[in-house]
């Protein structure tokens, strides 16, 4: 199969029979074998019915409903699960991605060999203070944390290997950094398209501001269990280390001290307490540090989410 395309929605029934046939027209014309993934983040709507419904008329549209919303990374996690495309393309239901952006995505991937191609919405029709700044501002902190040079870490609208979506776990809000996901697991080539963004036709955007704060301390997880997440003692004994050391040498001080004057009160110093506490921090430390090698943190039932039906898979 050369197309796996997944979709997550959330209330999207009015735009899923446009989305669907623009996408049906375009694979058709460039003679793609292909499925369609469309999954039900917890719609309030109708839209598993009109995923029902297309479904029954082409069984390459494939459908997962949840019982409740898990968000954006939990569904494309389980997409990615499912997908058999030699190239998998994600995309929104919101008709803001193009699906003439499609036969472009599969090109940059299977005939110049990127592992991963991220859209980029230079020209963008949102809000301009809601939206536009604060992702300029979340993609160049992304940028300069994880060193890839990207415009728009957040476009949905991305084309992989089967392979990548194979080794990349996403969950949390961290669907954002997918790119980071990627070169962590040992994925270099990592390379940017612009894409055409289009004005929201139908609904309301579900965007929120709790989503950056979320985004940001998920980024920071990345870059930790990117680094440490295998050599935890490296990061928690080395601090711990360091600590106790600093207090251990300003009890050394202070011994000295009382031993050269008989008359100096230890514990009347403001500093043996200070030396104490940073000693115990220290050994707090390191002790986490062997709690961190001993403790998996791929759990066996972290990505687990309770699908309520299937349609096709």
């Amino acid at each position: 199969m050369n197309i796996s395309i997944i979709i997550p929605l959330k209330d999207e029934a009015e735009s899923l029979p446009e989305l669907t046939a623009w996408i049906k027209k375009v694979m058709e014309a460039n003679a793609y074998s292909y499925e369609v993934i469309l999954i039900d983040d917890g719609s309030r709507d109708n839209s598993w019915e009109v995923i029902s419904e297309i479904h029954s008329e082409d069984d390459r549209f494939k459908g997962i409903k949840f019982k409740r919303n898990y968000g954006k990374s939990a569904a494309l996690n389980v997409g990615f699960r499912e997908a058999k495309g030699d190239v998998v393309i994600t995309m929104d239901a919101d008709l803001q991605d193009s699906p003439d952006e499609i036969p472009s995505l599969y090109r940059k991937v299977m005939l110049e060999g990127f592992d991963l191609v991220s859209g980029w919405k230079k020209k963008r029709f949102d809000n301009v203070l809601t939206k536009n700044i604060p992702s300029k501002f979340f993609n160049a902190v992304t940028r300069k944390m994880s060193g890839i040079q990207l415009n728009d870490f957040n476009c949905g609208l991305k084309a992989y290997t089967n392979d990548v979506i194979k080794n990349i776990e996403v969950y949390g809000e961290m669907h954002r950094y997918i790119p980071v996901l990627a070169k962590w697991a040992g994925f270099s080539k990592i390379g940017e398209k612009e894409v055409e963004h289009r004005a929201r036709k139908y609904g309301t955007t579900k965007f929120g501001w709790e989503r950056f704060v979320n985004g940001f301390l998920d980024l920071t997880t990345i870059m930790f269990i990117g680094k440490f997440g295998k050599k935890p003692m490296q990061f928690f004994g080395l601090l711990g280390t360091l600590s106790f050391m600093i207090g251990f040498l300003i009890s050394i001080y202070l011994m000295i001290s009382k031993i050269m004057n008989v008359e100096f009160a230890i514990t009347n110093r403001p500093l043996f307490y200070i030396a104490l506490t940073i000693m115990v921090i220290g050994t707090q430390l390191f002790l986490a540090g062997f709690i961190g090698e001993l403790v998996s943190r791929n759990a066996t039932d972290r990505n687990s989410y309770n699908i309520d039906s299937k349609k096709g898979l």
